[in-house]
């Protein structure tokens, strides 16, 4: 069974072809920058080189054409036509409590989906579109949705519940929920193999860091935190998202800019981050080269990105009272020496050391612990898409 993995991030997009019975991949992609100046897409059939071709983006729905584009290349193109597709797997950020498993799509999934829009309005409006591209171009193909928030429901009421009147949670389900549930599943099982343990007997944290970024503790094989909330926008700095504030702070910025509270959510979600703090952009690469450069707002953002980190990692470590496994891990975990190395700076009261040749891999899987050190530190490459794929031909066999 062929099935074509969609997976919208708020301005990426992977996709992969893979074949459900051997889960090899036949062909993978990676759109970067949907939005942004110097948007590409990279494409790598699986017997074949690697090609990169810069292409305006604007949105995600363009991003899609591409794809399809790419996959049907007389040339390079993994298949000769979209029939040869079998079924569509769509990464599906918010469910809300509607959803604590993957699922079927059809018009009721979608108009569940569309009413969680509200909840993640950088990752649902994305996620639809992607799934109305692949609908208008393979109307009879079946489609599943593999939820973000699903992993996490197995939070104990002390990590999921806020400081607010519990009517809110009983009346309209306001709680945290978590995301990058595919990714944290799918890496903190490999770091359990990795380290020799069951997953039911292993401490791990996960660190998705990305333009989009959460941290998850899974304990006995089982999501009991995670940094993100109600929507993607509580935990860390992120690339337009500005993460943990004081919601007094808003009611005071609110009245000193004249701004209602739906621009103050644009700006919270999408002008704030690395593109908010540093000015330059919300692309840590962009950000880190300017922070080499001199530029002071731009290593104030990447401080504060790597203190967040650190300080969220700390709290998992007592939430869990001590941690086996802690792996790095998504666009930024898997192939930015600098902040892994000054992430793991905060734990050498833990015996932690780095091993800076190792540390020096980009996307790779590799131990970046030395042998002596008390915790095993780990670079684990996510692979939401065979997860994906994975629960999509469960459901449509």
């Amino acid at each position: 069974m062929n099935i074509l993995v969609i997976n919208c991030g708020s301005s990426s997009l992977k996709f992969q072809l893979i074949d459900s019975n051997t889960e090899e991949c036949k062909a993978s992609g990676l759109c970067e920058r949907i939005g942004m100046d110097e948007s590409c897409i990279t494409y790598k059939p699986a017997n074949g080189e690697k090609e990169k071709k810069v292409s305006p983006m604007p949105d995600h729905k363009e991003a899609i054409r591409l794809v399809i584009e790419a996959l049907t290349n007389e040339k390079t193109g993994a298949l000769k036509s979209l029939s040869e597709i079998d079924a569509v797997g769509h990464r599906l950020v918010h469910g809300g409590e509607k959803f604590n498993k993957s699922v079927i799509i059809n018009d009721e999934v979608i108009k569940a989906v569309e009413e969680c829009n509200d909840l993640a309005p950088l990752h649902n409006p994305a996620n639809i579109i992607g799934i109305n591209a692949c609908k208008a171009l393979m109307p009879n193909v079946p489609m599943v949705g593999v939820f973000d928030t699903a992993i996490h429901q197995t939070m104990p009421a002390k990590a999921y519940l806020y400081g607010t009147p519990y009517e809110y949670y009983e009346k309209y389900g306001v709680r945290k929920y978590g995301f990058h549930g595919s990714s944290h599943s799918f890496v903190s099982k490999r770091a359990a193999e990795l380290v020799g343990k069951s997953y039911e007997d292993c401490k791990t944290i996960v660190c998705h860091l990305g333009n989009g970024s959460s941290i998850c503790a899974v304990e006995n094989g089982k999501s009991v935190d995670t940094s993100m909330g109600l929507t993607p926008l509580e935990g860390l700095l992120m690339g337009t998202r500005s993460g943990d504030i004081d919601a007094g702070a808003l009611e005071y910025i609110m009245k000193k800019e004249n701004i209602d509270f739906k621009e103050m959510m644009t700006i919270l979600n999408k002008k704030s981050g690395f593109l908010g703090v540093s000015g330059v952009s919300s692309d840590c690469r962009d950000v880190e080269s300017a922070a080499a450069d001199g530029n002071e707002r731009a290593k104030a953002a990447m401080d504060v990105f790597f203190y967040r980190v650190a300080k969220t990692v700390g709290g998992y470590i007592a939430a869990m009272n001590g941690v086996d496994v802690i792996a790095f891990t998504a666009g930024i975990g898997e192939n930015d020496k600098h902040t892994r190395e000054e992430i793991m700076k905060y734990f050498g009261y833990m015996g932690i050391k780095i091993d800076a040749e190792k540390n020096s891999l980009r996307g790779e899987e590799v131990m970046i612990s030395t042998p002596d050190s008390k915790v095993k530190v780990y670079v684990i490459p996510t692979n939401e898409e065979l997860k994906i794929a994975r629960e999509t031909a469960a459901l449509v066999k």
